[in-house]
């Protein structure tokens, strides 16, 4: 039986959202019955570029582009911090929020995850919140090393993920959309159009203020 109240993170820089982001939200809500999937913007990433616009508008992107999507929920704490985003403090943030009993799970894709030994305090992780790895066809996970060791000492199904508050590594198969920012940010420099790579509202927006022109680090 699933919990009612199981809550899902999904972070990024969302620069900007598109579908392949929403589409990994539901499968997460739908496949494994998270009540609630939270979508969080970074601030200043640590593994990654800084953003290319600023956190206002990522945030307005992020807004409108869930608005008419049940159980799909913006959370705009890292925004809210200085300095870098890290996933540890959102995590302990989250858990203080929603109670030690309360079913919490971290999103990443597959890239993210077989270098999370890299994360800043990477092996607390799973003492507040469960992983899911979402993967794509033909994605390869480490084999070995410290991220392989973690995975076999905690690998579980997703029943799992209901049963405890924290601590299960489950996997959740993703359809495969070839869809990334760095590709729609290229194609609005170029002054193509990104419809259908993103939603309408956010498309809307990007137009409406000029987001993603030319320019020399696009």
């Amino acid at each position: 039986m699933t919990s009612p109240r199981a809550i899902a993170l999904l972070g990024g820089t969302f620069d900007p959202i598109h579908i392949g982001h929403l589409r990994a939200a539901i499968e997460l809500r739908e496949q494994l019955g998270f009540a609630e999937v939270r979508l969080v913007p970074a601030h200043l990433p640590p593994h990654r570029a800084t953003p290319h616009v600023d956190s206002a508008a990522r945030r307005a992107m992020v807004e409108l582009a869930i608005a008419d999507e049940p159980g799909l929920a913006i959370d705009d704490r890292e925004l809210q911090r200085p300095g870098p985003s890290y996933t540890i403090d959102t995590l302990i943030a989250t858990r203080q929020e929603i109670g030690a009993a309360c079913p919490l799970a971290l999103a990443l894709g597959e890239d993210a995850f077989a270098a999370l030994d890299t994360w800043h305090r990477w092996r607390e992780l799973l003492d507040y919140a469960h992983i899911v790895v979402m993967r794509r066809p033909q994605a390869q996970l480490p084999d070995s090393g410290p991220v392989a060791e973690l995975l076999r000492k905690y690998q579980g199904d997703s029943a799992q993920i209901h049963q405890h508050p924290h601590g299960v590594i489950a996997m959740l198969p993703l359809p495969p959309l070839s869809v990334s920012a760095t590709a729609i940010r290229h194609i609005i420099a170029e002054g193509r159009s990104p419809r259908y790579l993103l939603s309408d509202p956010v498309w809307h927006y990007i137009r409406e203020h000029e987001l993603y022109r030319a320019r020399a680090s696009i």
